[in-house]
C-alpha cells in the first residue's frame, strides 16, 4: 500500500466531507478513492471515517488520525520544497473563493492574467457570497471583503475600497441638487437587502451624520445595484471597487465626494498550515501585488 498517498487521501476526505468529491479532485472514480481510504482503514485496524448515502464523517479514532496526519503531510511538504529549492516550478490545482460581484468584475480578469504567467497552474475559481469553510470546502485561497472573517484562518489585509454616495450623471442632471448631506433625503436611495436603513457618512471635518435609507428598491447583488445607477434609479451608497470604472468614464459620479461611509477592507485568506505549495505562495503574491491596481482598490497605508 503507498501510505503516502492513502493519507493524503484521507486526509482530504475529511476535509472535503465526500469521496466524490476527493475522486473529482483527483481525477479518478469514487470507487478507487473509497478502496483507498478502506486499505488505510484495514492496515491500522480501526474505522476512519462514518459513511452513509449522504454523509461522511470522521470517527474519533479518525479525528486523532487526521491531526496526526495532516503534520506529517505538511512536514512531507516542507521536505520536498527545501530540497527542490529554487529549481520548482508553480503547478498544479489552486481553488480560489470570492464574492460574487467582485470575482465577476476585479477577481476573474486578474486570474486570467495569473494563469497567462504560470502556464503549469490550474485555477477554480468559485464564487459565492457566503462565508466559506475554506478547509471543509477545499480552498486554497479566498478573497474576502469587510471585517467579520471566519475563524481558524490566516487573514492578510492587502487593499481598501473607499465607499461613497454614486449616481449616474443623467440622475444629477435631471433631479435636485445635492449640496449637503441632508439633501440625500429627498431622493430614491437604491440599498442593498441586507443593509440597514441607516448609514453614516463621515465628512472631512471629522463631522458625521446619519441618513435614512429612503428608497423604494432593495436587491441583494452588487451588480444589480451598479446596473440600477447606470439607468438612473437613484442614488446610493457603493464601494470604489464596484463603480470606479464607471466613475472613470463619465457614466457615474461620486455624490458629495467629500463625505464617505466606512470603506471596504479586502482580505486574503488560506488555511493555517505551516506548508503552503509554491502555486498558492505566488498567486498569493500576485494578488497582493494587483489587487491594489485594479479600479477602486488601493495599497493599505
Amino acid at each position: 500500500m503507498d501510505t503516502l498517498r492513502s493519507m493524503q487521501t484521507f486526509v482530504r476526505a475529511v476535509e472535503l466531507g465526500s469521496l466524490s468529491a476527493v475522486a473529482r479532485e483527483q481525477h479518478t472514480t469514487q470507487p478507487t478513492i473509497s478502496k483507498i481510504v478502506a486499505a488505510l482503514e484495514q492496515d491500522l485496524g480501526v474505522r476512519l471515517l462514518q459513511r452513509s448515502t449522504t454523509h461522511l464523517a470522521p470517527t474519533e479514532q479518525g479525528r486523532r488520525f487526521y491531526e496526526r496526519a495532516r503534520r506529517v503531510l505538511e512536514e512531507y511538504g516542507e521536505a520536498v520544497a527545501d530540497a527542490r529549492g529554487s529549481t520548482e516550478t508553480p503547478a498544479g490545482l489552486l481553488r480560489v473563493s470570492a464574492p460574487v460581484s467582485v470575482g465577476v468584475l476585479r477577481m476573474n480578469r486578474l486570474v486570467q492574467e495569473f494563469l497567462a504567467l504560470y502556464p503549469q497552474i490550474e485555477i477554480e475559481l468559485i464564487l459565492n457570497d457566503r462565508f466559506v469553510d475554506l478547509v471543509e470546502e477545499g480552498m486554497d485561497i479566498a478573497l474576502r471583503l469587510g471585517a467579520t472573517l471566519p475563524p481558524n484562518v490566516v487573514a492578510r489585509r492587502v487593499a481598501v475600497s473607499p465607499r461613497g454616495l454614486v449616481a449616474s450623471v443623467g440622475y444629477l442632471r435631471s433631479h435636485p441638487r445635492i449640496e449637503r448631506p441632508q439633501d440625500v433625503l429627498a431622493h430614491n436611495y437604491l440599498r442593498f437587502a441586507w443593509a440597514s436603513e441607516h448609514y453614516e457618512l463621515h465628512g472631512p471635518d471629522g463631522e458625521t451624520v446619519k441618513l435614512s435609507a429612503n428608497g423604494r428598491y432593495r436587491i441583494n447583488n452588487s451588480l444589480g445595484i451598479r446596473e440600477s445607477f447606470l439607468i438612473g434609479s437613484g442614488l446610493g451608497l457603493a464601494p470604489a471597487w464596484l463603480v470606479q470604472d464607471l466613475i472613470d468614464s463619465g457614466e457615474l459620479a461620486w455624490v458629495l465626494p467629500q463625505w464617505k461611509a466606512s470603506p471596504h477592507e479586502a482580505f486574503l485568506l488560506y488555511p493555517s498550515r505551516r506548508y503552503q505549495p509554491l502555486r498558492t505562495r505566488v498567486f498569493l503574491q500576485f494578488l497582493g501585488e494587483r489587487l491594489t491596481q485594479s479600479p477602486g482598490f488601493f495599497a493599505v497605508e
